[in-house]
């Protein structure tokens, strides 16, 4: 599988990946999917939304247990993050038939479209829109860089996009939820275990600042007579990395757009998106805060004016318990590990009981071409997945859901 995939939106200069949604390296990416759910004589399905779902048994009977992630990518992003979640899952469905195991509940495989938000802004919209945290009128808002809405895109790509919106009957399909997924950290890195269970994901949340100023000459404009909104912007990115440092959280200017772009003119527009994240609500908030506090405070000093928009927040996941706890214990006392990082399993955490699997990266880099993990720790979480999978669809009954659950 992993040959077939990974040669897939693949750019070459940098030797990342460009998979963004809708467009053709996406499209070779589902086509991917549904060739492996053909081959393996799983029942395929599009849903609504355009995330791919490939079928073990009859979901209509309710109380699926289903697995998988995402195919897309960040740009430049690496090969593992979302992929060997779906590359897991059909190889766990494979270890499952290898052991001869007859599971008393349906299985599921999926692909959630867009969950990197690399095209449109907003990370997990396959998921968002599925559990209702996304509504069809703000989705049909989304917009790319080249002004191509996301209705318009699913359309291009072959989708209708007349239907997308929350979809609670497939959601009350699912009995329970489990992502596998690279590490994107050092935590498993040096002890004996490949395999770690999710605990929570932190809040976390993306703010658009638009720092305007007067446009003029770079050679003929005197520097005290500027208002030049590139200095703003750049003692904000410093002053967001020291006081996310000081509150223990994470702060990222990973994006930015200037305007008119001229190497010989001062910037008119400098429009650059925070990504912040914390352990908690009050943190991630009073961090943005104090970003936007700093950066109205240059503003007045550089003769500059500030814009700041939020354009997404995810509170924070805690994941069920009861889940989390048992597969702890079917992997012999997995791990517990927290994340900064947002997965669509924390969407669809507040609908149905959701857990993750997190494979051990040897160096924690991730969101870039470098991101690895050792062929036998992804082995090691395709025979810790497929534990799961047997635990957890061993029978018809219900997966309880604790008062933890997000």
């Amino acid at each position: 599988m992993w040959r077939e995939l990974r040669p897939l939106g693949r750019y070459a200069p940098s030797g990342g990946y460009r998979r963004f949604a809708w467009t053709a390296a996406d499209a070779d990416c589902r086509a991917w999917f549904r060739a492996q759910a053909g081959a393996r004589g799983l029942a395929y399905e599009t849903d609504r939304n355009g995330n791919q779902w490939a079928w073990l048994g009859d979901p209509a009977a309710g109380g699926a247990v289903v697995t998988g992630s995402h195919l897309d990518s960040v740009p430049d992003g690496g090969a593992f993050d979302g992929p060997l979640g779906v590359v897991s899952a059909f190889a766990a469905l494979d270890e499952l038939r290898a052991r001869g195991a007859r599971p008393g509940r349906p299985l599921g495989v999926v692909n959630f479209g867009d969950e990197e938000g690399a095209r449109f802004g907003l990370a997990c919209v396959g998921s968002r829109l599925t559990a209702g945290q996304l509504t069809t009128a703000a989705a049909h808002e989304l917009r790319d860089a080249d002004g191509v809405t996301l209705p318009q895109a699913m359309e291009r790509a072959g989708q209708d996009p007349d239907g997308i919106g929350s979809d609670p009957e497939r959601l009350a399909r699912i009995g329970a939820f489990v992502e596998l997924h690279v590490e994107q950290g050092v935590a498993l890195a040096g002890t004996d275990h490949a395999v770690g269970v999710a605990s929570a994901i932190w809040p976390h949340g993306r703010w658009r600042f638009d720092f305007r100023g007067e446009a003029n000459h770079a050679g003929t404009t005197r520097m005290e007579d500027r208002h030049d909104p590139m200095l703003t912007y750049a003692h904000t990115v410093l002053s967001a990395r020291k006081k996310a440092a000081q509150a223990g959280a994470r702060a990222t200017f990973g994006k930015v757009a200037v305007e008119p772009n001229g190497v010989n003119a001062i910037p008119s527009l400098v429009r650059g998106w925070l990504d912040s994240r914390a352990a908690d609500e009050e943190t991630l908030h009073t961090l943005v805060a104090a970003v936007e506090q700093a950066a109205r405070e240059r503003a007045g000093r550089d003769g500059t004016a500030l814009e700041v928009t939020r354009e997404s927040l995810t509170p924070v996941v805690d994941f069920d318990h009861a889940l989390r706890d048992r597969l702890a214990a079917r992997l012999g006392g997995a791990p517990l590990l927290p994340t900064g990082a947002g997965h669509d399993a924390g969407i669809l955490s507040g609908a149905v009981p959701a857990a993750m699997l997190y494979v051990r990266n040897p160096t924690g880099v991730s969101h870039a071409p470098a991101e690895s993990a050792a062929e036998d720790d992804c082995a090691a979480g395709v025979r810790a997945l497929a534990d799961v999978l047997a635990d957890l669809a061993a029978d018809g009954s219900s997966v309880p859901r604790s008062e933890g659950a997000a």
